[in-house]
């Protein structure tokens, strides 16, 4: 029986809702009157049900369609202003137990294996930040004997007492294995910013298919990680599934449900969700797997998504290409990353560590630089962010949702993305960028709705120009 308050990974994400909230979605679909309530319902930036989203799911007609774009983006901007945060995942060790179908680092494909020594670590370190890069997503395979807990800590401690001329890295997000609480609550103490883990898929006879072996076959452990995680003390997590295994309507009334479980269990909901689509990898064809999302399809999910959870920031990786990538931005992606390399030692050794070549977890489809990243986005009328001050501040969790509902994140959040965008201006910037973010950043000054927060920000601002670094609300 579906229950959201439930610690029952078959009762929170209930097959039998999600094929019944299918169904009557569309016919629902049909009553044009029915669809333009739960438009106008989301125009008030409180959210969907999942019922209410599947219904959008099931939109066809090129005006209604318009419309939910368009909304979509001023449901983003109302929150989030016009602010898009930058980040760069680091693969720290490929060594993995897991046998799935969809990834590079598949037990019986990827050869050889690899993780960082910290000598490898500090130099891939440095070349992120030589980057800008203020925020990374450190990832591993799943493998107790080779990659143990203790060594993420390891790695995560190390990233932060490392500095460079011009800054450090000042957050670490990590996406590894599901664990137990303990474990947990020593990835909080080590200071971490968001733990993200991806379900993958919501369709447990596909989940079974698609992890053939290893801890990951194991549904339930998986599903439940996050609420081990928020017992652990993680207040900040976030979740997604890899579009292309299952149906993706299915699956994205699982990843709602989802949200709408943490919600009930815990108070407070996915501090993030991610949409990565299949990509090739080693072993790996996109083409072996039946139910691979259009680009017009992928574009609704996004649309559907931000306006169901408003609140939730949305991840857009380089997994999509330049180009398409800008057109899925506009419909409520609030973080994208920039620059990524996605194997092991592939920041400081194009890919090569011992005289070997190491391998992806999936092929990239943008390969810019952040510089011109960067550039595309201003000139669609974005300011990049390289904020990490919520969560330095202890506003994470409940208390990061209540700024983001009452409207003061914009005080807080607009004015930090200005000042990190200026420090990567002239840390990293070149000519063109420098008079670009000039222009940008005069404009969103003008868009911190508090006066004297304002005020603040210009202070800050002279300061940052005149050499001091990290001035934060």
């Amino acid at each position: 029986m579906y229950n959201p308050k439930s610690k029952d990974a078959n009762e929170f994400i209930c097959h039998e809702e999600i094929e019944t909230t299918l169904k009557e979605a569309k016919e629902e679909a049909g009553d044009a009157k029915r669809v333009r309530e739960i438009l106008d319902k989301a125009a008030g930036f409180h959210g969907l049900a999942h019922r209410e989203a599947a219904v959008l799911m099931e939109v066809t007609a090129p005006d209604i369609l318009a419309d939910m774009f368009a909304l979509a983006r001023k449901v983003k901007e109302h929150i989030y202003g016009r602010r898009i945060v930058l980040f760069a995942p680091l693969y720290v060790s490929d060594y993995c137990i897991n046998r799935c179908s969809y990834c590079g680092y598949n037990n019986e494909r990827c050869t050889p294996r690899k993780k960082l020594t910290r000598e490898e670590l500090i130099e891939e370190v440095r070349m992120i930040e030589s980057q800008g890069h203020k925020r990374l997503a450190l990832e591993a395979g799943e493998d107790p004997i080779n990659c143990p807990l203790d060594y993420i800590i390891e790695c995560i401690r190390a990233i932060y007492s490392l500095k460079f001329d011009h800054g450090e890295i000042r957050r670490v997000n990590v996406n590894i294995a599901a664990t137990t609480v303990e474990d947990y609550r020593r990835l909080k103490a080590a200071d971490i910013g968001t733990y993200i883990l991806f379900q993958e898929t919501y369709h447990k006879p596909t989940y079974l298919q698609v992890h053939r072996g290893g801890p990951k076959h194991n549904y339930e452990w998986h599903t439940e990680a996050h609420d081990r995680a928020m017992t652990g003390g993680i207040d900040d997590v976030g979740f997604g599934v890899l579009y292309g295994l299952y149906d993706w309507k299915y699956e994205t009334v699982g990843l709602l449900m989802h949200a709408e479980h943490m919600e009930a269990a815990f108070g407070v909901g996915p501090h993030t969700l991610s949409v990565p689509r299949i990509r090739a990898a080693e072993g790996v064809r996109a083409t072996d797997f039946p139910y691979l999302v259009s680009d017009d399809d992928f574009k609704k999910i996004v649309a559907v998504l931000r306006l169901a959870v408003p609140y939730t920031g949305m991840i857009l990786t380089t997994r999509e290409p330049q180009g398409y990538r800008e057109e899925v931005v506009a419909l409520g992606i609030s973080q994208v990353s920039a620059g990524s390399c996605t194997g092991v030692g592939g920041y400081a050794n194009a890919g090569k560590l011992d005289g070997k070549e190491q391998k992806p977890q999936f092929e990239p489809l943008d390969n810019r630089s952040p510089n011109a990243v960067l550039k595309a986005l201003l000139r669609d009328g974005y300011i990049p962010s390289y904020c990490t001050a919520c969560y330095r501040e202890g506003r994470t969790g409940d208390r990061f949702m209540n700024l983001a509902k009452t409207g003061q994140i914009g005080n807080v959040c607009q004015a930090n993305a200005i000042l990190t965008f200026q420090e990567y201006i002239d840390d990293y910037g070149d000519d063109e960028l420098r008079e670009l973010g000039g222009k940008a950043i005069a404009r969103e000054l003008n868009a911190i709705p508090n006066a004297v927060a304002q005020q603040k920000a210009r202070e800050y601002l002279d300061r940052i120009r005149a050499g001091e670094r990290d001035l934060r609300f």
